[in-house]
């Protein structure tokens, strides 16, 4: 998985520079609304040709939680 990817997407999808993310930012941190995550997460659907879980998706608070979730689910499938 690259992790500079997924910090790529969140960082355009929500405008604020790459280097204010760190895997504890919260998106409540970065003024995120319910719309703005969903954005985020349909962004990184495509880009690593994946589906989030809309029950785990509702537990997605930081951006750690958002690479442990892909790398969890990229691991499994084999990527």
């Amino acid at each position: 998985m690259d992790e500079a990817l997924v910090l790529k997407v969140i960082a355009e999808q929500l405008r604020v520079p790459e280097e204010s993310l760190t895997p504890e930012t919260t998106f409540a941190d970065l003024n995120a609304d319910s719309l703005e995550l969903f954005q985020i997460i349909v962004a990184l659907e495509e880009k690593f040709d994946m589906e989030f879980d809309n029950d785990k998706a509702e537990n997605i608070k930081t951006v750690g939680d958002v690479l442990d979730y892909i790398r969890t689910v990229l691991e499994s499938s084999g990527e």
